[in-house]
């Protein structure tokens, strides 16, 4: 269940801030040229649209190795109506040429799913940070300005090294085991059904609740708007402490709730927050960060009475 104190961002979530002029993009930026499709659009190849191309322009950030200088370079591109970002740069990789006519190397970036689950593809899109698969062009303000993953080290171009995230996430447990006897009968049993029906059931409501933080796909996005979330600092962010609120209510992940809690309660945990909520307005799954750090903030003052009287 929701609490109470923590703050409701389901409305905020909804309408993300796309508006913002990033760094390097001109003030001169314009709709595109395609007709935003909606929500209930289904796309027909038949539709007399449907294969119109129009020219977009792109300004890319790119950066040879991790020590060089970055410098922006501006392509232009046929794109059609429903082509997304990633499958504009596969275009561009094929023939690298700039808006001056110079052939330069290939454009690097990485993507694998193409369906918003991997999250491999998450880039600065138009001073955003959002997955490029899902980054539709005829959605997008020209000219399309492409930055690499803030609060990463950089490798090159737009791919960023995230191993940084994967460690957070190892730091605070954010698995359940599977190996190993489990006390499933009595330590969890409750008043009505069996014992074991009432430790391994979970109940509609916080299946619901459980499900809207299994989407997260490590894309990196909460991590690249978090303004404590840096290279130099020990906060482990808000995909990490989401994912430690999700296992520790699954039944068999309540078995290391305790250990999981006491890796948030100290430096470079659930304290290190600043509460500036930019992870829940990027996230592109809508996971309701902020409602999960309210949660961890009561469960882990609930462990240190436990700590400091025992129980």
């Amino acid at each position: 269940m929701s609490s109470p104190d923590a703050p409701d961002v389901r409305s905020e979530i909804r309408s993300p801030d796309l508006t913002t002029v990033p760094d390097g993009a001109a003030g001169d930026m314009v709709e595109s040229l395609f007709t935003p499709a909606r929500n209930n659009d289904i796309f027909d190849p038949s539709d007399e649209d449907a294969g119109r191309t129009e020219r977009v322009v792109f300004k890319i950030r790119r950066q040879d190795d991790p020590f060089s200088a970055p410098y922006w370079q501006h392509f232009e591109l046929s794109c059609s109506e429903r082509d997304n970002v990633v499958a504009a740069l596969r275009r561009l990789r094929t023939n690298p040429v700039t808006c001056e006519g110079e052939r330069v190397d290939p454009v690097v970036f990485d993507h694998n799913c193409m369906e918003e689950v991997c999250g491999a593809c998450a880039m600065m899109i138009n001073g955003q940070p959002r997955p490029a698969c899902s980054a539709l062009i005829e959605n997008l303000k020209q000219p399309i300005v492409l930055e690499p993953l803030p609060k990463f080290p950089l490798i090159r171009d737009l791919l960023v090294d995230r191993n940084r995230m994967f460690e957070h996430l190892k730091h605070v447990q954010a698995w359940v085991r599977i190996d190993g006897p489990w006390a499933l009968t009595g330590a969890l049993g409750g008043a009505g059904g069996t014992q074991k029906e009432t430790c391994l059931r979970v109940s509609q409501q916080q299946w619901a609740e459980d499900y809207l933080y299994s989407r997260c796909m490590s894309c990196g996005c909460c991590l690249a708007a978090c303004p404590q979330y840096d290279e130099g600092q020990d906060f482990v962010g808000p995909a990490a402490l989401a994912q430690v609120r999700l296992m520790n209510a699954q039944p068999t992940g309540k078995f290391d709730r305790g250990e999981r809690l006491h890796r948030i309660m100290g430096q470079g945990g659930l304290s290190d927050c600043g509460n500036a909520q930019n992870c829940v307005r990027v996230c592109p799954k809508a996971i309701p960060l902020t409602t999960a750090i309210g949660e961890l903030g009561r469960a882990t003052t609930v462990q240190a009475l436990k700590d400091l009287f025992g129980g």
